[in-house]
């Protein structure tokens, strides 16, 4: 089967904010095949490929005039187990979750605090996801990717993806790479990540004192299922601002001057700060202009309340940003990727 390319195709069926924009042209890749016959045509029509996988963290301000291609491809095998450490390689298109729940049915630790996250095994690496205190970075090793300079396949060690805090290579070369496949390092033995409090909070609750993996995935769906937006019903991106991280002198004075300050000191010595209590702090909580607006439950996260287009999105971002500078001298930073 050759690649179907479509052309003015509308984007939003494809992001979880529900903003309307148009792809100059559009596929779909359900294997290497047609991830290279898109990179071909691509090349053809004098355009950039945009790697569209579930669309969850990404903010369209205009018509995208690039190729963008959607990656459905699926697959999951192991490639090595000793008893103990076990390396799986999945497709970039593997729907996240799912997949996490697949590796817990398989006896296997390391993804559980990563439990319903929204997207692709592909985007993972490029945000290095991360929730209640584990990100991708922690469980990675290894992945292929297209390289559209070269049109030459490359095998990355998670040393040369240079992941950081909601960060990594390949969000610094958009365009370059196309994420193909990933490769997981997990364990058959279960060491407990519960370092977020409401996670411990919720296991008690439930009288666990000794949970297993399946046990942290249930509570930490429970709470996000609490916390967050089901973006079929509200258009959102999930968390739209990363946590600042400051130096302990700063956490120290914001704390003097904001007592209640929520701070949670990092293992480079410096503190991540709570970026949705600052804002809920500045009243944003619950704000709303147009269909632009914050979440009432969490101030984390931006929501379309139905026709709210990127760019009333972004302002909306913008003037967040600018408030939180002017009371408390910190400057926020969006997730999501703004095309």
């Amino acid at each position: 089967m050759t690649l179907e390319l479509r052309e003015r195709i509308s984007l939003r069926p494809y992001n979880t904010l529900g903003v309307e924009a148009c792809a100059r042209w559009f596929a779909e890749a359900r294997d290497d095949r047609d991830v290279f016959a898109a990179d071909q045509a691509a090349s053809h029509l004098g355009l950039p490929v945009m790697a569209l996988g579930g669309g969850s963290n990404l903010l369209l301000t205009r018509d995208v005039e690039a190729l963008v291609l959607h990656v459905c491809s699926s697959g999951v095998r192991v490639l090595s187990d000793d008893g103990e450490q076990v390396l799986i390689e999945a497709e970039a298109g593997e729907v996240w979750h799912p997949f996490v729940m697949q590796t817990l049915q398989m006896g296997l630790a390391g993804l559980e605090n990563l439990s319903l996250i929204p997207g692709t095994v592909g985007a993972a690496p490029v945000q290095n996801i991360g929730a209640y205190g584990v990100e991708f970075s922690n469980v990675c090793a290894g992945l292929t990717a297209l390289d559209r300079n070269s049109g030459r396949l490359h095998d990355f060690t998670p040393g040369e993806c240079e992941f950081a805090y909601r960060d990594s290579r390949f969000k610094h070369e958009p365009g370059r790479w196309l994420i193909l496949r990933v490769r997981f390092s997990l364990q058959r033995t279960f060491h407990s990540r519960l370092e977020y409090g409401p996670l411990r909070q919720r296991l008690a609750m439930q009288g666990i004192e000794r949970p297993t993996p399946l046990d942290v995935s249930q509570a930490i769906c429970a709470i996000r299922s609490e916390k967050l937006p089901d973006p079929k019903v509200l258009g959102n991106a999930g968390s739209f601002f990363k946590n600042p991280v400051v130096s302990v002198a700063e956490a120290g004075r914001l704390s003097r001057e904001h007592p209640g300050l929520m701070a949670y000191p990092q293992v480079d010595g410096r503190v991540k700060l709570a970026a949705g209590w600052l804002i809920e702090r500045a009243g944003w909580k619950g704000f709303r202009e147009g269909d632009a607006g914050v979440h009432q439950m969490q101030a984390l996260v931006l929501v379309n309340h139905g026709q709210a287009t990127g760019s009333q999105l972004l302002r909306l971002a913008k003037l967040i940003e600018a408030d939180i500078v002017e009371r408390f001298g910190i400057h926020l930073e969006m997730e999501p990727i703004l095309v």
